[in-house]
């Protein structure tokens, strides 16, 4: 979301008053133009494209983003799962000066685990969509440490064994005589349950690899409209009409996308969606 200096008032845009009158109640994505109107300034998603852009106009900490906007365009889907889909690839493509997040990020973070190390790798160095055993996906180094430090304060688990400092040999780190480390620097654990308590820690966050051989369309439904949502390696390739038209999406997939896996996991698997195999 947006935000103003509060110390600009807010005032009702009225210049965008009729186009307001033009949107939509049905589901889609939404675009505040500048005044070339090629530029976008913000992308938005709603399940009712009209009652959405309605609360901006309500909202005073969103003041400078209505008096720069000149026009509201408007792509309508079929459902909720097309429309975040959408909104998430013209954010990357676009980069509107408003959106903060769904941003493109092209190198991510995970956390390998393995029985007997822990090591933070990088998405333009493996492909997180077919690698085993990693946990989490963060935007920066940092975040990863962070959450490796949270979770071994938790679970009692040795900075030494995850990484994040060295070990003199044959000796406890200093958290073990704080009792904040189950002592797997000293002998008193073995690596191998060390790095179980890890793993279960972790599991809520564990990365699926890609289930299918190859494309799939996810068949999205509203009364008698349907699309079909094509996708490859978690990541979104666009969204057709008919399952004959997938042969024009025919574009590999340049990266893990981060935004798709999420999607994917949280509204189109938990929901049980139709999947089409394409390959």
């Amino acid at each position: 979301m947006p935000n103003e200096n509060t110390s600009l008032l807010y005032q009702y845009p009225e210049h965008l008053r009729y186009t307001l009158d033009t949107l939509p109640t049905s589901c889609g994505v939404y675009v505040f133009y500048g005044q070339d109107n090629t530029f976008p300034l913000y992308i938005g998603k709603s399940v009712n494209i009209r009652s959405r852009v309605q609360s901006h106009f309500r909202t005073a900490g969103e003041a400078k983003l209505l008096r720069m906007t000149s026009s509201i365009a408007f792509f309508e889907t079929v459902g909720e799962i097309g429309a975040l889909l959408l909104e998430s690839k013209m954010i990357k493509d676009q980069r509107p000066l408003f959106n903060k997040r769904l941003r493109i990020t092209r190198k991510l973070c995970s956390l390998r685990v393995t029985a007997g190390e822990t090591h933070i790798i990088f998405s333009n160095e493996t492909d997180f969509s077919i690698a085993e055993n990693l946990y989490g996906l963060f935007k920066t180094k940092f975040a990863a440490i962070e959450k490796l430090r949270e979770i071994a304060d938790e679970k009692c688990l040795c900075y030494g064994a995850l990484g994040l400092e060295k070990l003199s040999a044959n000796r406890a780190c200093f958290r073990f005589s704080l009792g904040r480390c189950a002592g797997v620097c000293c002998g008193k654990e073995s690596l191998d349950v060390h790095q179980l308590r890890l793993k279960e820690a972790l599991e809520a966050i564990k990365i699926r690899n890609w289930p299918y051989p190859g494309r799939i369309a996810i068949e999205e439904k509203n009364g008698s409209q349907s699309d079909f949502h094509v996708l490859n390696n978690w990541f979104y390739l666009g969204t057709v009409k008919t399952l004959a038209a997938v042969k024009d999406l025919q574009i590999s997939p340049p990266h893990f996308d981060r935004d798709s896996y999420k999607i994917l996991c949280q509204y189109v698997f938990k929901n049980k969606l139709p999947i089409v195999l394409i390959d």
